[in-house]
This record gives structure tokens, C-alpha cells and sequence, in this order.
């Protein structure tokens, strides 16, 4: 039973932890708290049902081009909307918002209400101990492992991840030293919603696709940054890693709602012991 919940609740960790690095990120680079990144991740899964599904493309591919086309439309986005509202919280927040509304009425209008699903690419189970492991949540866990190696090795070999990690630890002095800030702030945006429509996209088979899918991921994202702390990338993996364990526990022993109600009880418990959350830097 214990070996159970630990792989359940690792399998789900991972797929916070690529929702929740977008999140924070943007927050981190531009201090944009964006509202509409579940609705990205939401992108993600209806190219996979539209590609995958209707037209039988490769699971991964049509994964590989729900996260570019989740990218694409928030460089578009970014560069529309929020590239004025950078550092403006609340404004940013607003606008957000209101793309998130615009993105959840469009796939409203343009697929309906109904839920939809995509056939499930790999079938069967193996065991790891005593625990049973689906393989297409084995798949998936492979999948967000083969996206945080990436994301990692763009942050620390490439010439615009150090761009985007100056200009999240010190905006001024790296302007001063050369550094872009517009192309780093399209580049973090668009990397953001990537990584959401990459989430979407591996999660679109496990379950079913609609214009309100994002909203529930969204929230999670939400409560792993607040755990790991806003604008920390350690935070996040921390953060999603603790969420899932904690959620495969008390979804096991009780319900999937005590394991919701428990997730914003961590919440409040952070905000009150350590604002800036488990990994964030505390304001002097």
C-alpha cells in the first residue's frame, strides 16, 4: 500500500512540477501572475485530441506540437497584451484573466460542451514491488522527466536561459550588462506556455479533454508555487513532488476531496509560517 501512494504520488508530482515551473517562472522574470496558464495547458490537449485522435498522427508528436502551438500563441499573447502590464500584479492579473475567459469560450464554441476523449496510445500494467504501475502513467512520468532535463539544460548551458536567470535575479543590472529584455520576456512567456501545453498534451489520453480541463490544474499549479514560493524554480519541483505525495496519501486513506481541502490548508499553513514559501527568498 505504501509503495503504492509513493508511485502515485510521483507520477502525479511530475506533471505539477511542469505546470508549476511555467507559472512561477513567468512570475519570477516578468511578475506576472498568469491566470490563463491552465488554459494553455487546455491548448496542449485539444492539438493532441485533434491530431492524435482525428487524424492518427504519433501520440508524441502530436504532444511535441501542442506544446509549440501553446508556445506560439502566448509569444503572440505576450507580446499583444502583457508586454506593457510588465511588473504591474494586479493589471497583469486582470489580464489574464480575461485571456483565460476569451481561451475557454473559443474552444467552447469551436468543439461544444461535451467532454471528449483520446484513445490511450499504451495499454497494460507492470509492477515495481508490490505497487502496479499503469503504463501510460509510466509514459507520461517519462515524458514530463524527458521535458524538466530540457528545461534544466536550457536554463543553465544556453545563452538565453542565463539572459532569463539574470533578469529574474537583477532586471537592472542585466539590462545594464546588455541583455534583451524584451526577447527574454517573450522567450519566458512563450517557454511558460509550453511547458503548459506539453503538460496537456501527455495528460490529454489519461483524461478526457474539454474548455474547462485547465481550470483544476491550474489551481494545483497554483498551490505549488505558493508551497515552493513564487518565482523559484527548486520551489516548484519541491512544491509539485510534496503536492503529489500528499495527495496520493490522503486520496488513498479518505477522499479525493479531503486531499483538495488538505492541499489549501498547506496553503494558509505557508502563508502564515513563511510567506515567501518553503524555497523563496524572504524580502529584507
Amino acid at each position: 500500500m505504501i509503495e503504492q501512494m509513493i508511485v502515485n504520488g510521483l507520477l502525479a508530482g511530475l506533471i505539477y512540477v511542469i505546470m508549476a515551473l511555467g507559472f512561477t517562472m513567468i512570475f519570477g522574470i516578468m511578475r506576472i501572475v498568469n491566470f490563463a496558464h491552465g488554459e494553455f495547458y487546455m491548448i496542449g490537449a485539444v492539438v493532441v485530441f485533434i491530431l492524435a485522435g482525428s487524424f492518427g498522427w504519433p501520440f508524441f508528436l502530436a504532444v511535441l506540437c501542442g506544446g509549440l502551438a501553446a508556445g506560439l500563441l502566448g509569444v503572440v499573447i505576450e507580446r499583444a497584451l502583457f508586454r506593457r502590464l510588465v511588473s504591474e500584479e494586479m493589471p497583469s492579473m486582470i489580464m489574464s484573466l480575461a485571456v483565460a475567459i476569451i481561451l475557454q469560450s473559443t474552444v467552447l464554441i469551436v468543439f461544444g460542451p461535451a467532454e471528449q476523449s483520446v484513445n490511450r496510445p499504451f495499454s497494460g500494467v507492470w509492477t515495481l514491488g508490490r505497487a502496479v504501475v499503469p503504463w501510460d502513467r509510466t509514459v507520461v512520468a517519462l515524458g514530463a522527466l524527458v521535458v524538466l532535463a530540457g528545461f534544466y539544460a536550457f536554463l543553465k548551458l544556453s545563452r538565453l536561459g542565463l539572459a532569463m536567470r539574470a533578469v529574474a535575479q537583477d532586471p537592472e543590472t542585466s539590462s545594464l550588462m546588455g541583455v534583451e529584455a524584451g526577447l527574454v520576456y517573450s522567450a519566458a512567456f512563450g517557454m511558460s506556455c509550453l511547458l503548459a501545453g506539453l503538460a496537456g498534451g501527455l495528460m490529454a489520453p489519461i483524461y478526457t479533454v474539454g474548455p474547462y480541463m485547465g481550470e483544476l490544474p491550474m489551481l494545483k499549479a497554483f498551490v505549488v508555487v505558493i508551497l515552493g514560493g513564487l518565482g523559484s524554480v527548486p520551489g516548484a519541483m519541491l512544491g509539485g513532488l510534496l503536492l503529489g505525495l500528499s495527495e496520493s496519501v490522503l486520496s488513498t486513506q479518505f477522499s479525493s476531496g479531503i486531499a483538495l481541502i488538505a492541499s489549501f490548508l498547506m496553503v494558509l499553513l505557508i502563508v502564515v509560517v513563511r510567506p515567501a514559501g518553503l524555497m523563496g527568498r524572504i524580502a529584507r
